[in-house]
């Protein structure tokens, strides 16, 4: 088994959780917050994501394996590339709502893909970070 590795972000956003949820699995609207991610549901539990610019970019399937609202949605990621666990959570805090998007994965690439995680990791959780602020910025405040 491959070890996998850790990615993350978390930010404070000034709306309710059930808000905050309902837009974050609003699949179609994606693209409004997280960057360069179109995103669709397919069937009943199946997600599909395509970041990046055609052609320079990735399809990252997925299935959804766990579904709380307004608090959690776990995932499965399916693809060639992105391999693993990923899940949003949302708790209710003062003056809002904190917003967790973390993801356990397989790196593609092998002995190279581990080699530059270290350098990648920062990027990884800015582009959370980043991400989650644009949707707390598509909010009305609580």
């Amino acid at each position: 088994m491959v070890k996998p590795v850790y990615s993350a972000g978390v930010v404070h956003v000034p709306a309710p959780p059930e808000q905050v949820f309902a837009l974050m699995t609003d699949w179609s609207r994606h693209q409004e917050w997280m960057f360069m991610t179109t995103a669709r549901r397919v069937g009943e539990s199946g997600l599909e994501a395509y970041t990046g610019k055609w052609p320079f970019g990735f399809l990252d399937t997925m299935t959804i394996t766990h579904w709380e609202p307004p608090s959690l949605v776990r995932v499965t990621h399916t693809g060639r590339v992105v391999r693993g666990r990923g899940a949003f959570r949302v708790r209710a805090e003062r003056g809002g709502s904190r917003v967790l998007w973390a993801e356990e994965l397989e790196l593609p690439f092998g002995v190279v893909g581990r080699a530059v995680w270290p350098l990648v990791r920062p990027f990884a959780d800015a582009f959370a970070r980043h991400s989650l602020h644009r949707l707390g910025r598509l909010l009305p405040p609580a």
